[in-house]
């Protein structure tokens, strides 16, 4: 059986698209209906939100960054368990890399190579009428992408609804469905986005109370409707990248929980056994691992309780001795001498690179970076070319002496620089990896 499937995009970033996704896979999972999610480009917090939901893991479907095989299989393995695969857009529908058409890292691009049909969230909290002008650039501007429908975000009352809703009907586009103003339906940021699934001590209320606002505002049967079979053939799948061992100690606690799903997949489809252990608390990379990877995440929110974790710090120490250790972004950052937090108070890490971190004065880095490995590691041997993406406000406070990890170029095609570092067995970056390149 071929699951249906349909994808949740929005002019701009902060239009809804999460909310509207959360909503809608509560509510037709409460109905019996198995769904599954996925997100489009490079993202680790919204597909915490989608699998608290769904109860299944989210993976990224990235069309810049993703070979197109990588890419299909992905998508057809969300799909494969599910009646309904939702397909959470990043940032407005049509925004992307430069670069070549398909190949952007658009939301678009999702929309036009699975011929998925394209549910619009509308942000109309300062607008009426003007909102089906909106609609009518966004349904006209790509023949390959199909809007199906709109959905339509702080809506401030039935007056306000109805104006909206017959401007936009006139243009022969249905409104499926509207989200009331309501701070009971917000979700708390952070400086990366959104506050992580796992840090809401209430979120099944939460994503309890979305699916009664969805059941009660939402035209769930016409959205379902909507959806197309995700008819995608699949030849044989693209590698991921190789383990970074057989054995691989991965941190993974609040401070350390940025890693994609189908890179940790693709190390177990390679035989790898994934090791998970907890620096916050004070545990130490396993001893029978011959690895050990540090993800990013918010190192710098912890980084008192990191410095005061000795038994993991002596214990990576000891272990960066014999074996590779590789530290993303966050992990980078407690592999150097010091992470200097908001308030200009500064935290002793491992010192296992040479560089030290701050967040004094943030600074943010972000978009998609090739990277062109400048000896072998625990990302693949030297010369390999990998795709991914950067996205932090840290900044070095100092760059260490290590010699370089990698040569990265934007996704512009400026200059390279040499980034990251390496010492011994020990590596990093603040680039994060998606997958190699084709």
């Amino acid at each position: 059986m071929i699951a249906r499937g349909l994808i949740i995009a929005a002019p701009h970033s902060g239009a809804g698209k999460t909310t509207v996704t959360l909503a809608l896979l509560a509510a037709l999972g409460r109905s019996g209906i198995a769904v599954r999610a996925a997100k489009a480009g490079p993202d680790y917090i919204d597909p915490g939100f989608h699998a608290a939901v769904t109860g299944a893991a989210s993976v990224n479907l990235d069309s810049w960054a993703m070979p197109a095989n990588l890419l299909d299989a992905l998508a057809v393995e969300s799909a494969s368990s599910a009646d309904l695969l939702v397909i959470e857009g990043v940032m407005g529908l049509f925004d992307g890399a430069p670069g070549k058409r398909g190949r952007r890292g658009a939301t678009a691009d999702l929309a036009a190579r699975f011929e998925l049909p394209v549910v619009l969230v509308i942000d109309v909290a300062r607008q009426a009428q003007s909102a089906a002008a909106l609609v009518r650039g966004f349904a006209g501007h790509d023949p390959a992408v199909r809007i199906a429908g709109v959905i339509l975000n702080r809506v401030a009352s039935e007056r306000h609804r109805a104006m909206v809703t017959e401007a936009i009907a006139a243009l022969g586009i249905s409104v499926l469905g509207t989200v009331p103003r309501d701070a009971a339906l917000a979700l708390p940021e952070r400086h990366l986005g959104l506050v992580q699934a796992g840090e809401h001590a209430d979120l099944k209320v939460l994503i309890d109370r979305l699916a009664d606002m969805a059941e009660r505002h939402f035209r769930l049967d016409t959205i379902l409707a909507k959806a197309t079979p995700l008819d995608v053939a699949v030849s044989a799948r693209a590698p991921g990248l190789p383990p970074p061992g057989q054995r691989v100690a991965l941190a993974s606690d609040q401070a350390f929980s940025f890693v994609y799903p189908h890179l940790v997949e693709s190390w177990r489809r390679a035989g790898a056994e994934i090791i998970p252990f907890s620096p916050l608390a004070d545990e130490p990379p396993p001893d029978r691992a011959d690895s050990c990877w540090l993800p990013g995440g918010y190192p710098e929110l912890h980084a008192a309780a990191l410095a005061a974790a000795r038994r993991f710090a002596i214990g990576l120490r000891r272990f960066a001795q014999t074996r590779p250790v590789h530290g993303e972004c966050g992990g980078y950052m407690v592999l150097g001498q010091s992470i200097e937090d908001a308030a200009g108070r500064t935290h002793a890490m491992t010192g296992l690179l040479g560089h030290a971190t701050s967040f004094a004065k943030p600074k943010l880095h972000l978009g998609y970076r090739s990277a062109r490995l400048l000896a072998d590691s625990a990302l693949g041997h030297s010369g390999t070319i990998v795709r991914g993406h950067e996205f932090h406000y840290a900044t070095l406070a100092s760059a260490g002496g290590d010699e370089p990890f990698a040569e990265v170029t934007d996704s512009a095609g400026r200059a390279p620089t040499r980034e990251g570092g390496r010492r011994g067995h020990v590596t990093g970056t603040f680039f994060h990896a998606i997958a190699a390149a084709e």
